[in-house]
């Protein structure tokens, strides 16, 4: 038994800790104060290049970011960012550190976004088929006119994935490859918690649009907190106040505090539409959907497709995106799945540690005439004995073809490997792939990538 003057000794000792942490902490709170009405976010410049209505496209070029990035070495189909309606794009530029922009950029990617900004009372009619065939539409073609790309990569994030998808199913002669970031795609009993939201027999949002218009973001804000409303209105701050002497940490929560309350309204007939026909009915799995008239037919989805998945995403569940792997048609479909969530895919550090570099491998993969891309010669089926015979040999040859011959392979990758003694496709097959992802400096999925081609 605890000797009751111990007890009272140890609690004095840690009231006095505490008024000690407390006094500690007011000394900085001022500066910390600052900090958290001054933080920076979406640092990285651009230049906008086309406007149209409220919509703003951004152009960000590495030189103005402070990226050197060798001639040789940039690719040359630009990547189109499309983010969702809701919330602001930044959050894919939120810090130098940690920023989607700064990633693609430093890869060789030339990036594009856009920036919807906010709807007005005016605008509370416009429908998917406006953000989808009318904007989105008008920002490819910019960007395919001033890369001189007859087809462009696009990467949709959110609602902005879903819409991505519609576009490509409609317009696929455009979309060289396309990147989804916690799309919402399928919604059958999937378990995230906006399918609450569109559950018919409990939520009809035409009573919301016919009040407001335009859906208040003030509204969207508080329905998104009260997903997690302990850690949202409690256990954050409390992790605030234990590392308000950590002005890094600080920082970091000054800036996902600004992109949270930075919310824009979105426009009440695409808000209903949304709901209605993507959660509610699952039209667009389903291959249902129609967007004025014209069928958004998942069956033209034949191009490369890239999913980027949060394990832990409340909001757009691993079940409401990966079945949609096995509804489209395109034999070059993949799956990153990080153990983050939602906003974590485009913000954590270990996401740009480990998945950022592989979606930029994917799309350099996948750029015809760029320089991590080799376009394999296939021989003639229809070919004559004689010439078959030809096709065989050549297809013998390449077998101890230059490594540069491996799709995916650069004049840089090569030249590292070459100076490892790695020169032929040969010499790459009997090598091992730690050793070849350590001398070449690729990531592991690009050099198994390598090897699956040499098989």
């Amino acid at each position: 038994m605890m000797n009751p003057l111990s007890a009272a000794l140890d609690m004095q000792r840690q009231g006095l800790e505490a008024m000690t942490g407390a006094s500690e902490k007011s000394q900085v709170l001022d500066d910390r104060m600052e900090t958290l009405e001054s933080v920076e976010v979406g640092e990285t410049p651009s230049e906008v290049v086309y406007t149209e209505n409220k919509l703003e496209l951004l152009h960000y070029k590495p030189e103005d970011a402070g990226i050197e990035v060798p001639d040789d070495e940039k690719e040359p189909v630009p990547i189109l960012i499309i983010y969702a309606l809701i919330n602001r794009p930044y959050i894919l530029d939120l810090q130098p550190s940690r920023s989607v922009v700064r990633r693609l950029l430093e890869a060789g990617h030339d990036v594009y976004l856009i920036d919807w900004n906010e709807p007005t009372r005016l605008d509370q009619h416009l429908t998917l088929d406006d953000y989808v065939n009318r904007y989105i539409e008008n920002c490819v073609n910019e960007v395919a006119e001033r890369s001189g790309q007859d087809s462009i990569n696009i990467l949709g994030y959110c609602m902005g994935g879903t819409m991505s998808t519609m576009y490509a199913a409609l317009h696929p002669e455009k979309v060289n490859a396309l990147g989804l970031m916690a799309a919402g795609l399928c919604f059958d009993q999937t378990g995230g918690m906006l399918e609450i939201w569109g559950d018919q027999e409990h939520y009809d949002p035409e009573l919301l649009t016919e009040t407001y218009g335009n859906v208040p973001s003030e509204m969207l804000d508080v329905g998104f907190a009260l997903m997690d409303p302990v850690n949202n209105y409690v256990s954050k701050y409390i992790r605030l106040y234990d590392n308000l002497e950590n002005e890094g940490f600080v920082e970091n929560f000054a800036r996902m505090e600004k992109w949270l309350g930075d919310g824009v309204d979105v426009a009440g007939a695409a808000y209903e539409q949304f709901l209605e026909d993507i959660y509610q009915e699952n039209k667009l799995y389903k291959n249902e959907l129609e967007l004025d008239g014209k069928h958004v037919d998942l069956g033209k989805l034949e191009m490369p497709i890239l999913q980027i998945i949060g394990e832990y995403d409340h909001l757009i569940p691993p079940g409401a995106s990966k079945p949609f792997n096995e509804v489209v048609p395109s034999e070059d479909v993949r799956t990153i799945e990080y153990s983050t969530g939602h906003i974590g895919l485009s913000v954590s550090s270990s996401s740009h540690e480990n998945v950022w570099p592989e979606v930029c491998d994917w799309y350099a993969a996948r750029n015809e005439g760029g320089p991590d891309h080799v376009e394999p010669d296939e021989p003639d089926l229809d070919a004559s004995t004689d010439e078959a015979v030809e096709a065989e040999e050549a297809e013998d040859i390449a077998e101890a073809a230059d490594v540069e011959s491996v799709a995916g392979i650069g004049p840089t990758y090569a030249e590292r490997l070459h100076e490892a003694g790695i020169e032929t496709t040969e010499d790459l097959y009997e090598s091992d792939v730690d050793h070849v992802v350590e001398v070449s400096q690729a990531s592991r999925s690009r050099v198994e990538d390598w090897f699956e081609q040499v098989q």
